[in-house]
């Protein structure tokens, strides 16, 4: 005969031990999806912040980040640290930022060089309007021709002269292919109808070294690279590659008015986040910069480099974004024109 269990109150109620693994398996999952959860714009920054820097120590920038990265480290409340990733004319690091987690943690100081990629390189890691946030257009700066101390000209026309004599045995040098310091010398030979051979370094400070030590001719280096030793006298400075002089070298005279109109090449400087960022951390990080940038003894050590800031109404993160595009196409025809190109 088969007998069968009485129901109580204990039938059919899973064991203790039956029921931790789906409350443990529910706990994690919670766990989980707080780990995983957007920064949040509210608690943003909570920790330690990279100003990623595309370009080796010693480049151009290297002053404009440093300066901002301690005066924003007091305003977020959190470490901001700089860090410099050479490497393709500025691609190698800007292409990290823009693969970045978009949680503002990560943020580059990018510049001139992102859209001169998008012309120079056939096939450019990034895209410089799509895969970047953009937070605030900082500070120009322009190019200065330099030349080794024992070369035999004084002044842009005598310069001139002597490379269009000269072209087949000279070198000039650069912060790698495709950086403003490339770009600007080959705007420079296309303008005063000369080819000479490029000597690309993985970093400008390398490449001023070649220059001071005479084993290349001359270089197209952004004011705050080509200052100290403009000031120390181991290069010969040949002329501000704008329209205007410097307040910073108000002896050296601008390629205008040494008679080349066609050359203007200015550097700029802006902060960018990765696509996706949320908007109220880029707004975050937007005010504090702006707060950064009024400070007296930012303003005083960023003139000292040689960078102007730019007016207030050009800080927008609206007004950057529109001045990347209208950048971009600005420069494609002047650097097909130059036969600049790299696959």
């Amino acid at each position: 005969m088969v007998r069968f269990r009485p129901r109580t109150a204990e039938w059919g109620r899973p064991k203790e031990a039956d029921m931790r693994l789906p409350i443990a398996l529910a706990v994690a999952a919670v766990f989980a999806t707080q780990i995983l959860k957007p920064a949040s714009a509210e608690t943003w920054p909570s920790r330690p912040l990279t100003m990623l820097y595309p370009f080796s120590a010693g480049s151009a920038g290297d002053g404009v980040g440093r300066i901002l990265a301690s005066t924003l480290s007091d305003l977020l409340g959190q470490p901001v640290i700089f860090e410099n990733v050479g490497g393709a004319g500025g691609m190698t690091g800007a292409n990290r930022v823009a693969k970045a987690a978009p949680d503002g943690y990560e943020f580059m100081l990018g510049g001139t060089f992102m859209v001169l990629n998008e012309t120079i390189y056939r096939h450019p890691l990034y895209d410089a309007v799509k895969d970047f946030t953009p937070v605030a257009l900082l500070v120009e700066q322009p190019t200065v021709l330099i030349a080794r101390k024992s070369l035999p000209a004084n002044g842009l026309q005598e310069f001139i002269s002597y490379t269009r004599s000269n072209q087949a045995k000279m070198q000039y040098g650069s912060a790698g292919i495709g950086s403003v310091v490339h770009l600007s010398c080959a705007l420079f030979n296309s303008a005063i109808g000369v080819n000479v051979t490029h000597v690309p370094y993985r970093g400008g400070g390398e490449a001023l070294q070649d220059l001071v030590a005479g084993r290349i001719d001359y270089q197209c280096p952004i004011l705050p690279v080509a200052l100290p030793p403009i000031r120390g006298e181991t290069v010969k400075p040949i002329a501000v590659l704008g329209k205007e002089r410097s307040p910073v070298l108000p002896d050296l005279a601008s390629a205008q008015e040494q008679g080349l109109a066609d050359v203007d090449v200015t550097n700029w400087y802006a902060f960018f986040l990765p696509a996706g960022t949320p908007a109220p951390i880029v707004q975050k990080l937007h005010d504090a910069t702006v707060i950064a940038l009024k400070s007296p003894a930012v303003m005083e050590r960023l003139s000292e480099i040689g960078a102007t800031i730019v007016a207030s109404e050009r800080q927008s993160s609206s007004y950057l974004t529109d001045f990347v595009a209208s950048e971009v196409v600005k420069w494609a025809v002047p650097i097909k024109a130059s036969g600049a190109q790299i696959d």
